[in-house]
């Protein structure tokens, strides 16, 4: 039987209020009266097996006994076990009473193919299938699609996958793909035909709240043919509500060390001006998610000392530096970071003991980060 309900004001709070004597009252942050930890568990990257999902499903019961109560996937991730293994933690949490549903956000995306035999298996699902009503015109670059009914039935496999009632946030996933093969004025369009299902999806209590989850389409600037534009994207989501307040919420983007744009790149425009990804996010009254906040482990070996020294002193480890960038990012909501191997599982969870950056001391060290950039 699938586990009802979802993430719920009352609930995190519960859940703070046990983490108290654990985390540092800073690791929490509260949105639309959700209490949500700084870092958040990302499931991407591991085989499809058996002994990786015993590790991410291990990884999840220690995270949220730790602090951790943000959990995010992917339908397509490990070709659909990233989800299952969510789903077999969650049941652990559960089951054992270490957690409440409505203690916990958790997320996951739509978009991709998931299985590894792409189009033959979109074609025998979608356009062979009488109860579907898509072509060979809704995959674009033979991997991705967003037509209203794949995401519509992506979901409710994503619900089975995790054995949920309903997920927190709910993703297109990497949408900018759709640029690749058409034009912004189909992009656009597809996108307000998604988003009327996943409004419908909200009015069915499947989901709480959607999002975008990008790899660069808020980084690059508007002359890059990949581009998303924020504004537009809002106001398509808010002619979609029809007077109510839309349930486009929350974008996900990469951010960390090798990969600041969402802080430093002037990409969204807004009121005639280019200003950074997560400043035009918290500008629209979106929230932002920061992905790979340590680049999969690719920059803890060129973190420049200027810059670790700005860090913190309680910091041990370059993977605990490069996330306390990441996290300490002012605007951001969460840091998601991928573990599944006990050591880093431990090593990430010493920092929700530790406060994140102050404000004022992200500003100093953002601009050695920028003297760094331009060196």
């Amino acid at each position: 039987m699938a586990i009802p309900g979802i993430a719920t004001p009352a609930g995190t709070l519960n859940y703070r209020q046990q983490q108290g004597k654990e985390c540092a009252p800073e690791h929490f942050r509260e949105v639309k009266g959700l209490i949500v930890s700084s870092i958040g568990v990302g499931t991407y990257l591991g085989k499809s097996d058996a002994q990786t999902d015993a590790l991410v499903a291990a990884a999840i019961v220690e995270s949220v006994k730790h602090g951790v109560n943000l959990i995010d996937t992917a339908i397509n991730y490990r070709h659909q076990h990233g989800e299952r293994s969510v789903g077999q933690g969650i049941l652990q949490l559960i089951e054992s009473g270490t957690a409440l549903r409505e203690e916990l956000i958790l997320c996951t995306k739509g978009g991709f193919i998931p299985n590894r035999d792409r189009v033959n298996w979109f074609r025998q699902e979608y356009i062979e299938n009488s109860s579907f009503n898509l072509s060979e015109a809704d995959i674009v670059a033979q991997c991705h699609c967003m037509h209203p009914a794949y995401l519509h039935d992506q979901l409710e496999r994503s619900l089975v996958n995790l054995g949920l009632e309903a997920v927190d946030i709910y993703y297109i996933h990497n949408p900018e793909t759709q640029l690749s093969e058409v034009t912004p004025e189909v992009f656009y369009a597809r996108l307000k035909a998604a988003f009327e299902f996943l409004e419908s999806a909200v009015d069915a209590g499947k989901i709480s709240a959607y999002g975008l989850a990008t790899w660069s389409g808020f980084r690059v600037t508007p002359l890059e043919k990949n581009h998303l534009d924020l504004a537009r994207i809002k106001a398509i989501a808010k002619s979609v509500a029809s007077g109510k307040e839309s349930h486009f919420r929350f974008i996900q983007l990469p951010l960390n060390l090798a990969m600041p744009e969402a802080l430093l790149l002037p990409t969204q425009s807004l009121e005639g001006k280019l200003v950074p990804a997560i400043e035009a996010a918290q500008r629209l009254g979106i929230t932002p998610i920061a992905s790979a906040a340590i680049a999969q482990a690719k920059v803890l070996d060129n973190i420049p000392a200027q810059i670790a020294s700005n860090l913190g002193d309680l910091i041990e480890t370059n993977a605990q530096l490069a996330l306390q960038f990441t996290r300490s990012a002012p605007g951001l909501l969460t840091a998601l970071v991928g573990m599944k191997t006990p050591k880093y599982v431990a090593e990430n969870l010493a920092l929700t003991r530790i406060s994140p950056m102050a404000e004022t001391n992200f500003q100093l060290f953002k601009g050695k980060l920028i003297k760094s950039n331009d060196n």
